[in-house]
């Protein structure tokens, strides 16, 4: 079920208790199209979240702390300057379209009082955020500045009139009459013709809606079914595809396995959108570092075969030697001015072989450039080996990059971003901004079933800082073998085979190898853990070890966070 009119309309049954007549106090927009507005009500704090993002479009309370931009948007500070320390009127919802009005109290310099509306629209691409004067009804400003061209239908810029978007004709169910039910069942006495000319479902609603009206083609029925919407409650339900998806009521028609419920529906949302939100906040985030890590990542590869081409010729240019060596054992053959010869190769049972010339040089030189070439090459074997294994290490370093990002929370990035302008490899943009230390309340921290601690790091600084700093050299470190993961700490000095099957779990989470089955991970005290003089950032070398196959699973790994 998707934020339909019919969510929305189930949805402000909660949040209109809750928010109206509270104060706004602060508003943020951490990323491009989501804000976060806080109210003050009965001595509580209530963060709304509101997302004009394509995908997934919504508004919902959040308990989630989301870090906020150094510098403030444009918007932001629109809305900051004519909304902050008003007072909430109204929640209004437009018949049952996709569209919310929050309706403000506020005053002005001159202690004028002002009425203003934050209009959500949550329709799909077109999804917007409007701040407009109720008295005027001119735009103050909004999320989303289209440019004329792009949407003719309205004029969606500041100072213009507010104007609806165009809205498909349809029937509200919440208004509808016995009367009228009858009217319109006998103009459509099919009950899935009698669904469509309802306003504000979507397909899965229309589908729960003509089963109620198949079970039973009744004004009772249609009561029944509308009136779930007035007791909205958190649904968390999978198809037969193994798709998750959220509804305010307990759908009976549908195809569908119950997994998970709460009576505080704003909770359900926010559990059921935080994977997805952080996933995009983290995108929007870090889109210049995985930029920039795609393209080192690329550039390494292709540098590592070219090398790995110049190493196999290196290691066969016995060729050259054997050619310098049958022009000096046949000199007297070669004459000035041949472009070619053939000679016979005493290494081969003196089977022929064609030797190119170069007609310019003497038959003496020619077989010295033959040498030359041979020795160059067996030379440069050992700085092609040394290059090779500097681009390894390096492309290791960027698939760590490229894994701390994919196990990111959206407040994880900056870290990261200063790791790669200390590296060398992004420029500082923000020269003002404050390094935050590495403290525990960074990491990720993780409780056992016997209760023990583990501690995970989330970048490779982090990952430093928790082995070589913070972890005690009796505890027990855990990293998967052979590829880019998190340093894992488990705070014991001897551990159960239990709590290092638990641990090594977590590591293989935290890890490239997060979504394989039977992921190796290696484990030994972090006293036998070393840096090397040099080394880059999250690299270590350990000996006696020891190691476990594991397969994480994400819901078992998940519970255990504190």
């Amino acid at each position: 079920m998707a934020f339909d009119g019919l969510f929305i309309h189930s949805l402000l049954q909660d949040l209109s208790p809750t928010l109206v007549g509270g104060k706004l106090t602060k508003i943020y927009q951490p990323f491009d199209q989501d804000l976060v507005l806080n109210f003050r009500k009965d001595r509580k704090n209530q963060r709304l979240l509101i997302s004009a993002n394509a995908q997934t479009p919504r508004f919902y309370l959040t308990n989630d702390s989301i870090v906020n931009p150094d510098v403030a948007p444009t918007f932001v500070m629109v809305l900051r300057k004519y909304l902050e320390g008003s007072i909430l009127k109204k929640i209004e919802q437009v018949g049952v379209e996709r569209i919310v009005n929050f309706y403000f109290s506020n005053r002005n310099e001159l202690g004028d009082e002002m009425k203003l509306v934050l209009s959500v629209e949550l329709m799909g691409r077109h999804s917007n955020v409007i701040l407009y004067n109720s008295e005027d009804n001119k735009i103050i400003d909004l999320l989303k500045r289209i440019n004329p061209d792009e949407n003719r239908a309205r004029l969606l810029l500041p100072h213009a009139p507010y104007e609806l978007p165009p809205l498909l004709p349809g029937i509200n169910g919440f208004e509808l009459s016995a009367d009228q039910f009858n009217d319109l069942k006998n103009k459509y006495p099919e009950a899935m013709d009698f669904v469509k000319q309802f306003n504000g479902l979507d397909g899965d609603d229309k589908k729960e809606f003509t089963g109620y009206l198949e079970d039973d083609f009744s004004y009772s029925s249609l009561q029944t079914f509308f009136n779930q919407f007035a007791r909205p409650k958190g649904y968390v339900l999978q198809t037969i595809k193994h798709k998750d998806r959220v509804y305010t009521y307990l759908p009976y028609h549908l195809d569908l396995k119950l997994i998970y419920s709460n009576d505080d529906v704003n909770k359900v949302l926010d559990d059921f959108y935080r994977e997805q939100a952080n996933r995009e906040w983290v995108k929007q985030k870090s889109k210049q570092i995985e930029n920039i890590v795609n393209n080192e990542i690329k550039k390494l590869k292709k540098k590592i075969i070219k090398l790995r081409k110049q190493l196999d010729q290196a290691e066969n240019s016995e060729e050259y030697r054997i050619k310098g060596e049958l022009l000096n054992a046949y000199l007297h053959e070669v004459k000035a001015g041949m472009t070619s010869i053939d000679l016979p190769n005493y290494y081969e049972n003196n089977q022929p072989l064609t030797i190119k010339l170069n007609p310019a040089l003497s038959p003496a030189r020619n077989a010295q450039k033959y040498f030359t070439r041979y020795q160059k090459l067996r030379n440069s074997i050992k700085h092609v080996n040394e290059q090779i294994k500097l681009a390894n290490e390096n492309l290791d370093y960027f698939d760590s990059i490229q894994t701390a990002i994919d196990n990111a929370d959206p407040q994880d990035i900056d870290a990261i971003n200063d790791e790669l302008i200390n590296q060398g490899y992004l420029k500082s943009q923000n020269h003002n901004r404050r390094k935050k230390k590495i403290n525990e309340k960074n990491l990720n921290t993780f409780k056992l079933s016997d209760g023990k601690k583990v501690l995970v790091g989330k970048n490779n600084y982090q990952n430093d800082w928790l082995t070589l700093k913070k972890a005690d050299k009796r505890d027990y470190w855990f990293h998967v073998k052979n590829m880019p993961g998190s340093h894992v700490i488990l705070q014991d000095r001897d551990p159960s085979d239990k709590d290092i099957a638990e641990a090594a779990e977590i590591a293989a989470y935290f890890s490239k190898g997060k979504n394989s089955s039977h992921v190796p991970v290696d484990y030994v005290q972090v006293k036998k853990i070393k840096k090397p003089n040099g080394a880059k950032p999250g690299f270590v070398i350990y000996t006696g070890q020891n190691s476990i196959e594991v397969t994480p699973n994400e819901q078992d790994v998940l519970s255990k966070k504190i």
